[in-house]
């Protein structure tokens, strides 16, 4: 089981790197018990060079690797389609993402049009002095299934401006333990395998507005339609991105909600 932990701020010793750390000390815990290998990397966004977006479009038109922007991106990209599950997490910076954060959310832009994690699972964290975490993390959870990710959970922490190593473990350990719990279950359970009603939803309503690009010569011609196309996600027989375990009757029936909404919205 590989997991990553992407931290979006700069400070190693702050809130947000304290909790990371106790979730992955809690998830070796959790392997340990079950006898199972684990492997766990963290980045710190802030440390690499991941500049901001020009809104060229070459990442759309001609692919990620025409970016002019020859930084880091690639390369966290690379490690995030390794691991079975990316754990992010984000200080609260005026009720929203920090700024790395977001940059590195806009960067990826181009897998919005062609989600590359289905198969993966996402967690997501979010730390704060003393205001709501909600919008951060809609803000996260909006870009990470966009991207194909199955988001298994989402938490909030309080922290203050800086809690100390000893209050941090004694305030958050336990939450933090459960929330390692559920991200080794869900892995170790093929969480990713169930699709909500909303994936299966959204898969369809895509599905539609790329079968229709498939009839249009200037839109057949691009490489959002090539990727589509090429995963074999136009066939009318596929119902999402990957080979899954979701009950027949819910796929039947967001594909027909799916199918009722698509040519309103797409």
């Amino acid at each position: 089981m590989k997991i990553l932990a992407l931290i979006g701020s700069y400070r190693k010793n702050g809130n947000t790197s304290q909790v990371v750390n106790l979730v992955c000390e809690a998830l070796q815990t959790e392997a340990d018990r079950a006898g199972a290998a684990l492997e766990i990397e963290t980045l710190y966004l802030g440390h690499l060079d991941i500049g901001f977006c020009r809104g060229c479009r070459a990442c759309f038109d001609r692919g990620e690797d025409k970016c002019p922007l020859k930084d880091d991106l690639l390369m966290v990209k690379t490690k995030m389609k390794a691991v079975d599950a990316v754990l992010i997490a984000t200080p609260v910076y005026v009720d929203d993402v920090s700024g790395i954060t977001k940059t590195w959310i806009d960067r990826l832009a181009h897998v919005c049009h062609r989600p590359e994690f289905a198969g993966k699972c996402a967690y997501l964290l979010a730390t704060v002095g003393s205001s709501p975490t909600s919008h951060t993390l809609a803000t996260l959870r909006l870009a990470l299934s966009t991207w194909g990710f199955h988001v298994t959970g989402k938490a909030g922490f309080k922290t203050g401006a800086l809690m100390k190593a000893e209050e941090m473990k004694a305030s958050h350990a336990a939450r933090a333990e459960k929330i390692a719990r559920q991200i080794y279950r869900d892995l170790s359970g093929r969480q990713w395998a169930r699709p909500s009603f909303m994936s299966l939803f959204m898969f369809k309503i895509q599905q539609r507005a790329w079968q229709r690009a498939g009839r249009n010569p200037a839109r057949r011609d691009t490489l959002d339609y090539a990727y589509w196309s090429g995963q074999g996600w136009t066939d009318p027989a596929r119902d999402f991105y990957i080979p899954h375990e979701a009950s027949r009757v819910k796929v039947a029936l967001a594909r027909l909600a799916g199918a009722i909404i698509a040519p309103f919205v797409s």
